[in-house]
């Protein structure tokens, strides 16, 4: 599929398949180094996830876990 086919093609997915698209996007141009993934305007659900977890994190700074509780838990679950 050409460049032109898969530009012409975009606007007729669905909301949910062109977030998917632009997720797999900006996988690769984190691969690649490049910067313009900043450009990756967050929606607005995102943004209120984020603020959530923001002011739970100032409340209570100690109520998560460790990267490294995080790291070993989620290889404990590929393991299985």
């Amino acid at each position: 599929m050409s460049k032109a086919e898969i530009l012409a093609e975009l606007p007729r997915l669905q909301p949910e398949e062109r977030h998917e698209v632009l997720e797999k996007i900006c996988q690769l141009d984190r691969l690649t180094g490049n910067e313009w993934l900043d450009t990756c305007e967050l929606n607005e659900a995102d943004k209120a996830l984020l603020e959530t977890r923001l002011a739970d994190y100032e409340n209570d700074p100690n109520a998560g876990s460790s990267w490294e509780e995080v790291e070993a838990s989620v290889r404990a679950r590929l393991k299985s």
